[in-house]
C-alpha cells in the first residue's frame, strides 16, 4: 500500500503547475491532500475526481483558506469530517477515510500565524489523539503538522529557536505525541538523516531543493502496532508544483 501526502498551498494553482500529471504517475492506493484555498463546488470534476480516485473533500468555512482532501482508489468504508470542535471544523483541518482494519487522515495544523490560536488547538488535539491512541482502531495521520520536531528536521535551527514550528513548547508537544501517546514518525523509522524537509519558505524553483534551506513538518503519523509495516518512505524532490513536497510512505498492507 502506497499513501502519498502533500500540501498543495492553493489546489487550483498547484494543478496549473502540474499536479495531477504528478498524482497520474504515483500509483498510490491514498494521496492525502492539505491547504485546498479553494471550496470543492468551485473546482472542476478533473480536480474532484481524477481517472482511477474518488475525491473527497472537507471546506473551510473562509474562502481561500485551508481545506483537506482525500483521493482513495479504493471507496472506503465511511468519511468523518472534521473532530467536532469548531477551530477544527470551521477551519477544514481534518477528514478521515475508513476501511476495514485501520484509518487514513489528511490533516492540517494551524501554522502559527496566530500562535495563540495554534496552542489551543494543539491542546484540543492532544485530547483526540490520546483517545485515538487508546482506541483498537490504527490510524495512519497523514498533512502538515507545521512543526519541525528536531534539529535535524530544519536548517539554521539555531536561528529559528522563537520561530512558531520550532519553538521549545511545540517540539516538547510532538514529544510527547511520539513519547507517551505512543505514535511513530514513519520517515524516521526509515530515514534519520539530517537535510530532508518537506517545505521551503524562501523556495527558489532555479535551485535545487537539496541544496536550500527548509523545514521538515509533515509527517505520516501511526500508532505502535503499525511500526512494523512500514516498509519504505522518502521525499518526493521532483514534484514541483508547491512550495510543500511529497511524502510517501509504503506499507505491507492492503485496503
Amino acid at each position: 500500500m502506497k499513501i502519498a501526502t502533500i500540501n498543495v498551498n492553493g489546489i487550483r494553482e498547484a494543478v496549473g503547475r502540474g499536479f495531477l500529471d504528478w498524482l497520474a504517475n504515483q500509483d498510490a492506493d491514498v494521496v492525502c491532500v492539505q491547504n485546498l484555498k479553494a471550496k470543492s463546488f468551485e473546482l472542476d470534476d478533473s480536480i474532484l475526481y481524477p481517472e482511477g480516485y474518488e475525491g473527497y473533500f472537507l471546506d473551510a468555512e473562509q474562502d481561500g483558506f485551508s481545506g483537506v482532501g482525500l483521493y482513495c482508489r479504493k471507496i472506503p468504508k465511511a468519511i468523518m469530517y472534521g473532530l467536532g470542535f469548531p477551530q477544527c471544523d470551521h477551519e477544514a483541518r481534518f477528514l478521515q477515510a475508513d476501511y476495514d482494519r485501520f484509518s487514513i487522515v489528511s490533516f492540517l495544523m494551524p501554522d502559527g500565524s496566530d500562535y495563540a490560536a495554534k496552542q489551543a488547538f494543539m491542546a484540543q488535539y492532544q485530547e483526540y489523539l490520546s483517545k485515538m491512541a487508546r482506541k483498537r482502531r490504527e490510524y495512519i495521520i497523514c498533512g502538515t503538522w507545521h512543526i519541525a520536531h528536531k534539529t535535524i528536521d530544519l536548517a539554521n535551527w539555531a536561528d529559528n529557536q522563537t520561530t512558531p514550528g520550532f519553538k521549545p513548547e511545540e517540539r516538547a508537544w510532538m514529544d510527547q505525541v511520539f513519547g507517551p501517546t505512543g505514535f511513530i514518525d514513519t520517515f524516521r523509522e526509515i530515514n534519520r538523516d539530517a537535510g530532508e524537509y518537506t517545505w521551503w519558505p524562501e523556495l527558489d524553483q532555479d535551485v535545487p531543493r537539496s541544496r536550500q534551506d527548509g523545514w521538515r513538518i509533515d509527517y505520516q503519523i501511526v500508532g505502535p502496532n503499525f511500526r512494523r509495516h512500514v516498509v519504505d518512505a522518502w521525499i518526493d524532490y521532483d514534484a514541483t508544483f508547491s512550495e510543500f513536497a511529497p511524502l510517501i510512505v509504503e506499507y505491507d498492507l492492503t485496503l
